[in-house]
C-alpha cells in the first residue's frame, strides 16, 4: 500500500501552493493602490494567475480521480478524517469558484480577460457596474475565507507532525 502522494501530484500542490499564495498577496496589495500603469499590469498578473490556477485544479482533479491519494493514518479519529476530508473539498471548491468570481467580476465590470496577454476569454455577463461590485465582494469575501482554509490546513498538517508524529505531512514533501 503506497502511503505517499505520486510525484504529479506533489508537484501540482506545491505548484499551486506557490501560484495560490502569490495571487493572494498580490490581490491584496494592488486593490488598495492608485489608478496607474503598475495597478493594470498587477491586475493582468493576477488574471493570468487565477485563469493558470482553474486549468490546474482541473487536471488536479483529473490525476486525483486516477491516481486516488493515499489512505489517511490509521491513528486519525473519525471526526479527524472527515475534517481532512471537508477542507479538502472546500479547498477544491474555492480553487474553482474563486477564478470564475473573478471572471465574472472582470465580465460585469467590462475588462475582458487576456490570458498570458495573448488568449482572449469569452465575457461570461454583460457589463454591469452593480453586479461587478457585488462579485468583487464576493471574490473578495472567498479569498480571504480560502487564506483562512490555508492557515488551517498548513497548521493541522504541522500538528499531526510535530504532536502526533505520523506520517501525514511527510506524504506530501518530494522525495528526499
Amino acid at each position: 500500500m503506497n502511503t505517499h502522494y505520486t510525484a504529479v501530484a506533489k508537484s501540482l500542490h506545491w505548484l499551486m501552493a506557490l501560484l495560490i499564495l502569490g495571487m493572494l498577496a498580490l490581490g491584496f496589495y494592488m486593490t488598495d493602490l492608485p489608478l496607474s500603469p503598475d495597478k493594470l499590469q498587477y491586475y493582468s498578473w493576477h488574471k493570468w494567475a487565477g485563469v493558470s490556477v482553474f486549468i490546474l485544479v482541473g487536471l488536479r482533479l483529473a490525476w486525483r480521480l486516477m491516481f486516488p491519494p493515499p489512505a489517511l493514518p490509521a491513528g486519525m479519529t473519525r471526526a479527524m478524517k472527515l475534517a481532512a476530508h471537508a477542507g479538502h473539498w472546500v479547498l477544491y471548491a474555492l480553487m474553482v469558484v474563486i477564478p470564475l468570481t473573478g471572471w465574472l467580476m472582470s465580465s460585469a465590470k467590462g475588462f475582458q480577460t487576456v490570458w498570458f496577454g495573448v488568449l482572449p476569454l469569452p465575457d461570461l455577463l454583460a457589463k454591469d457596474k452593480a453586479l461587478g461590485d457585488q462579485l468583487a465582494q464576493l471574490h473578495w469575501a472567498l479569498n480571504v475565507g480560502l487564506l483562512l482554509l490555508i492557515a488551517g490546513h498548513a497548521g493541522a498538517s504541522l500538528w499531526h507532525h510535530i504532536v502526533h508524529k505520523d506520517d501525514t505531512l511527510r506524504r506530501m514533501l518530494p522525495a528526499r
